[in-house]
């Protein structure tokens, strides 16, 4: 009997040619036999490469195509590609294709196709047998409390997955961790195949899949700015570790809370450095806030108001852009079907509410903590996580904070918050947005301090300077000293009202 494995890109044209003569083969002689194998465009050349490592073979092109001595044993006999399969067919069997290159193009696009649905298949099988395994970091907060019922539900991750929660806290937290396992286990929920605790570090992220780091429940207090930067240093490091040692290759890190959010990103990338392109930050809370304070003003619901970007530092000095903000089902003398919306800078004629309330009343809210909490926290990161996994919706643009690769003129090494888009389980920065300019002015305001936290944190810096403009500077023995003490919040200087105009002007005009 003889076997033929034939290999190919799945969108290769002469695979498809090759698969077809390889078929009539099969159904015609009873003794021939065929194993098809296809991979996805963006892994074939490195599977072909280890394949005839392997095998010892030297073959460059798809399809690759080779004969296994089933009669004999041993190691496979190389045929060749599709023009040495071809002359194979033609010399032992007289038979020859005419296929068009046509065809051949048509075939080849739907072997791309069946073959990413194939795979999407057997991903959704190894969920049903190896669930999803989630761990949540500084689970006693109540942020992991309202998150839970969230990733349960099948919103999150879908309806046909099911996870497996991990709740990774220290000892003295225990207590609690054994009531959120309790209540959770009341819920029922079908998806949750199972819900332990993890207090040793040295098991933390075993096998994990995603990764949720929630704000530090600590009430320590810390003397100095400075201090409290340098203090995230040590569990970033630590979480860095044990992610690059214990957790899946593929894991998806993401970072929320309300304190040091960009920093803790940019920390966790430098000492998870083989999984940085998957670690993000949560900006959906912030955005949230943002939203909900327009539709206030508007007298409408925070849901029909959309594309509005955080720009910056999502725990500190950012920047709220309404030049893409729209508003949709919005009740005026205008009206239009579902998808009819209009910019919301166009309803808003108060433009010193622009210029200085809003943007004081964003400031005081980020700088406070005030009204981001335990529900909204979870609700943000779980938003994320639903898009990530399933894709933003269609023309949508999402605030996210990654790591600057100099787009927008942001300095490169920072992670900083800006419009994204998810699809296909991966994000894209929206760098084609036009009029999205930002000001060199607002752009330092943002970017300073980020700059700073990161060097301080590292050492490199000893004293952090909040970011101060000329008009700062000249008023700056007016204003009252800084706080001696730090918990939990951010250092966050609001701004005069002079430089708030400066920072959002160019939205109106």
């Amino acid at each position: 009997m003889a076997k033929f494995v034939l290999a190919g890109r799945a969108d290769c044209p002469y695979y498809a040619k090759a698969e077809l003569l390889a078929d009539y083969l099969q159904k015609n002689l009873p003794d021939f036999r065929v194993h098809k194998i296809t991979q996805h465009p963006h892994v074939w050349e490195e599977w072909l490469k280890d394949l005839c490592e392997k095998n010892k073979w030297s073959h460059k092109k798809s399809p690759i195509i080779w004969r296994e001595l089933l009669d004999r044993g041993g190691e496979g006999l190389l045929l060749g590609g599709y023009n040495e399969f071809l002359e194979y067919a033609q010399l032992y069997y007289g038979v020859t294709s005419s296929m068009t290159t046509e065809l051949m193009k048509i075939i080849a696009q739907e072997n791309l196709e069946t073959h990413i649905e194939k795979k999407l298949e057997e991903e959704t099988k190894k969920d049903l047998i190896h669930p999803l395994q989630v761990w949540i970091t500084s689970a006693s907060v109540p942020a992991c409390y309202n998150l839970i019922p969230i990733l349960t539900s099948g919103e999150v991750f879908g309806m046909h997955t099911e996870i497996s929660l991990n709740l990774f806290d220290n000892k003295q937290a225990e207590e609690n961790l054994h009531v959120i396992v309790a209540e959770t286990q009341d819920l029922v929920a079908p998806l949750l195949r199972n819900i332990s605790i993890c207090t040793r570090v040295e098991d933390a992220f075993l096998q994990a899949h995603v990764i949720i780091i929630l704000d530090e429940n600590t009430d320590q207090e810390v003397y100095t700015l400075e201090d409290y930067i340098r203090s995230r240093l040590p569990l970033c490091r630590l979480y860095g570790y044990l992610i690059e040692k214990n957790a899946h290759d593929s894991v998806r890190v993401i970072v929320g809370g309300k304190t040091f959010v960009n920093l803790k990103t940019v920390l966790l990338m430098r000492y998870a450095p083989n999984v940085a392109h998957n670690i993000i930050a949560v900006a959906l809370g912030v955005e949230g806030q943002a939203r909900a304070a327009l539709a206030r003003k508007l007298r409408t619901t925070s849901s029909c108001i959309k594309n509005v970007i955080v720009w910056g530092n999502i725990s500190g000095n950012n920047y709220i852009d309404l030049r893409k903000a729209k508003v949709y089902r919005y009740e005026s003398a205008i009206w239009g079907p579902p998808n009819y919306s209009r910019p919301v800078l166009s309803l808003i004629f108060d433009s010193d509410w622009v210029n200085r309330q809003y943007v004081e009343t964003l400031k005081k809210l980020t700088a406070t903590g005030k009204q981001f909490g335990a529900i909204l926290s979870a609700h943000s990161i779980a938003t994320t996580l639903k898009y990530w996994y399933h894709g933003s919706p269609p023309g949508e643009i999402v605030s996210l904070g990654v790591l600057s690769e100099g787009q927008f003129g942001i300095p490169e090494g920072i992670v900083f918050s800006m419009p994204v888009k998810f699809e296909n389980g991966t994000w894209v920065v929206l760098t084609d947005l036009k009029d999205t300019e930002i000001s060199e002015q607002i752009m330092t305001r943002m970017t300073s301090d980020l700059i700073q936290e990161k060097l301080v944190a590292l050492g490199d810096l000893i004293s952090f300077q909040p970011y101060q403009s000329e008009t700062d500077i000249a008023k700056s023995d007016e204003k009252t000293s800084l706080p001696t003490t730090y918990n939990n919040q951010e250092n966050q200087r609001v701004s005069d009202d002079s430089e708030d105009k400066s920072v959002e002007e160019q939205q109106i005009n």
